[in-house]
């Protein structure tokens, strides 16, 4: 008996420091990186075929200081935009899961963006001292970590944005051109083409074209488009289109690239190779009193206890006003996709914002009594919504007849002639009110509930695309509330919500708690990723753990994180990841927008796509008008909305399901809101999603091994006795 205690003993330790410590792990999750919030939040559609799940994080420690924007990879290296140091951050990501600084690069100015090509040669666009001035562009050798520096070109005010051609043979910058800070000075907006060397080294000023707006100025060979929004003081008292234009964001397709125009509301069409800017096209506006496009108005509804309430509003309409474009083909056919931030102008004493009930005071026209927005003033409803003043405006100029919101808080696909193929609708309110009902429309500096409902809501602003097996998905990065929604781009009429995953803990308010923190740097790692701003996708092939990812740089957390990309379909991650998880904040598996099962979006016959209900755009689609049909959401909390099939398939089918009485947002914690996702779905949230850890299986059997030993042994030593 001795001896079987001895023997037991023994291996219960064994048991105890080695292979049971490993099940452990296995079912509860591995440790928390830095940076790696307890329970990230998670919701998935049923049968989604893609997970995220967070690997590591480099970490600045600098809160709300741009210390984490724009990232570009070579290699296993990543090249991060630190607007706070004015240089551009180089980090060793071969250990995704411990990314950690080897070095930077710094130049004269403040860096903006930054590109790869293929074979490692860097561009980092550099913003002149004085804004106004000419910018440059700064070339160097992203092969080795040193990352010399090759050469620098002139390009023109404020170059915000650069990418290069899929062919490697030109460099894309937009100069944005913004105003001074007093509006005292006002720079031309332009594109700069820059001819690349076929080897890794500089361009000279030689191979620098400029494409501007000087011919859509009166008297000009091409014609500005209606709807193309020029508004606001021209100091210089020339060339008002010029000035007024400010380039944002550029992609590339079939040889030309499109260059949002952010406060304008439009995209420019830029032809390569003539250097010269072909067309411009204005985006139109979305309906927010149709169906499926409604939004949350307020953050005072009511005042001392907000809540949720997505209703739609006839009379007021959305600019979508896109930051971020990227493009994609299907069936031989190349689309644009638009993250619709919306943006204002404030500089000096120009604003072109007020809020609802402010008009008709401090020299703003009011509404009109006969508007339909007329009975929905208060701050419980539009009173408390910023909305752009120059536009809606009766013909005489004496009151509102429409109201315009900045953005359109969704994304939108378009052909490439500009024509509205679908939009997401009300969808990201919709989930994230699901998802995050105690947080919906928080702030990114701090955690409430509402803060920007009044504002632009999520504040889609980062966008990329990838192939993840043979699927296309569009990546979508929220600003404000954080986090990164997934869409499957395989239909483009009607795009599928597949899953959303924020790296955030809303327990932890940074910007209420930062001050007098024992440890700051420590309290910004336990919030998370706050504001993501760009997000660069990274293909099973180029990523350091052999399955796609995501590198995302986070302005206000000023974290780089690396998320996993699980391809389903293939056996990576979990399948189960995703679909019924709650991360902490009641998420549940719905379609993206409360819908029972597809939650896709799309276009109606008017712009190219099959009417159906849950996803259409309206008469208008052509000139940019959106509608997108859904679930009327006008109630407050605890109301779970029906949506019609995305893929239904006639005109009529807009009222084969309708929304719930009550109206169509989730103000209250889902059935999974009480902490009680399954192992599956806490692993989904935990574990780096790398796919099968072999290390972690191998201790597993060990335990196996190690209780069948112990069990023979026992009955030898019995039978010996």
């Amino acid at each position: 008996m001795t001896t079987t205690k001895t023997v037991t003993a023994a291996l219960t330790a064994l048991l105890l420091t080695t292979g049971l410590s490993a099940g452990l792990n296995v079912t509860g999750g591995t440790p928390a990186q830095a940076g790696e919030v307890p329970e990230p939040i998670t919701t998935s559609a049923p049968g989604a075929q893609v997970a995220l799940g967070y690997l590591g994080a480099y970490e600045t420690g600098q809160f709300d200081e741009s210390a984490a924007e724009i990232t570009a990879v070579h290699g296993n290296t990543v090249f991060t935009v630190n607007a706070q140091a004015a240089s551009v951050d180089i980090i060793d990501a071969s250990d995704p899961k411990n990314p950690a600084k080897v070095g930077e690069i710094t130049g004269s100015g403040t860096a903006n963006s930054i590109a790869i090509r293929e074979d490692g040669l860097g561009v980092i666009a550099l913003e002149n001292e004085d804004k106004t001035k000419p910018g440059s562009l700064m070339f160097f050798d992203a092969r080795t970590t040193s990352a010399t520096v090759l050469g620098t070109v002139g390009v023109g005010s404020l170059p915000d944005m650069v990418t290069i051609t899929p062919d490697g043979k030109q460099a894309l910058v937009a100069n944005e051109g913004e105003p001074a800070g007093d509006f005292s000075t006002d720079p031309e907006g332009s594109v700069s083409i820059v001819d690349l060397p076929a080897e890794v080294a500089a361009p000279t000023e030689a191979d620098v074209r400029t494409a501007d707006f000087r011919e859509f100025e009166e008297g000009g060979s091409k014609t500005l488009p209606e709807g193309v929004r020029v508004f606001g003081p021209n100091p210089e008292g020339d060339l008002p289109v010029s000035r007024n234009l400010e380039p944002e964001y550029i992609t590339v397709a079939g040889g030309k690239a499109y260059a949002t125009l952010q406060e304008a509301n439009a995209i420019a069409v830029v032809d390569i190779a003539a250097g010269e800017v072909e067309r411009i096209m204005p985006l139109g506006f979305k309906d927010y009193g149709t169906a499926g496009n409604g939004l949350d108005p307020s953050d005072r509804d009511p005042k001392d206890a907000p809540m949720v309430n997505i209703a739609t509003y006839p009379g007021l309409k959305g600019a979508y006003m896109p930051d971020t474009v990227s493009t994609f083909s299907a069936g031989g056919t190349d689309y644009l996709v638009t993250a619709n931030e919306g943006d204002s102008r404030e500089w000096g004493d120009f604003v072109d914002a007020a809020r609802v009930k402010d008009l008709g005071g401090d020299g703003l026209a009011p509404v009109c009594e006969t508007s339909p927005l007329a009975d929905s003033l208060g701050d419980d409803e539009l009173g408390r919504l910023n909305v752009i003043t120059d536009l809606g405006l009766s013909e005489d100029g004496s009151c509102y007849e429409e109201l315009y919101a900045f953005g359109g808080r969704s994304f939108s696909i378009w052909t490439t002639d500009g024509t509205l193929v679908a939009d997401s609708g009300d969808e990201f309110e919709q989930m994230t009110a699901k998802a995050i009902p105690q947080f919906f429309n928080s702030n990114h500096t701090e955690s409430n509930l509402e803060g920007r409902s009044d504002d632009k809501g999520p504040e889609p602003e980062a966008l990329t695309i990838g192939q993840v097996g043979e699927t296309t998905y569009a990546f979508v990065g929220f600003e404000r509330i954080g986090g990164i929604a997934v869409y499957d781009l395989s239909d483009p009429q009607s795009p599928e919500f597949a899953t959303y995953f924020n790296n955030r803990d809303f327990s932890v308010s940074v910007e209420d708690e930062i001050d007098g923190a024992a440890d700051p740097a420590g309290l910004l790692s336990k919030a998370g990723d706050l504001g993501p701003e760009g997000i660069t996708f990274l293909s099973a092939g180029e990523s350091p753990t052999g399955e796609a990812a995501l590198v995302i740089g986070n302005e206000v957390s000023g974290t780089t994180s690396l998320y996993s990309v699980a391809d389903l379909t293939a056996g990576g991650g979990d399948s189960d990841a995703g679909a019924d998880a709650d991360g902490g904040a009641g998420a549940e598996a719905d379609g993206g927008a409360g819908a029972e099962a597809d939650g896709g979006v799309g276009a109606d016959e008017n712009a190219g796509a099959e009417a159906d209900a849950g996803s259409r755009a309206d008469a208008d689609a052509g000139d940019g008008s959106d509608a997108r049909a859904s679930d009327d959401a006008d109630a407050g909390t605890g109301a779970d909305a029906d949506t019609a099939d995305s893929r239904g398939s006639g005109a009529n089918d807009s009222d084969a399901k309708d929304s719930d009485p009550k109206g169509g947002s989730t103000g209250g914690a889902s059935a999974g809101s009480e902490g009680s996702a399954d192992a599956d779905d806490e692993n989904a949230g935990s574990l780096p999603r790398t796919g099968a850890d072999l290390g972690q299986y191998l201790l597993i059997g060990g335990v196996a091994v190690a209780l069948i030993a112990l069990g023979v042994i026992a009955f030898l030593v019995t039978r010996r006795r």
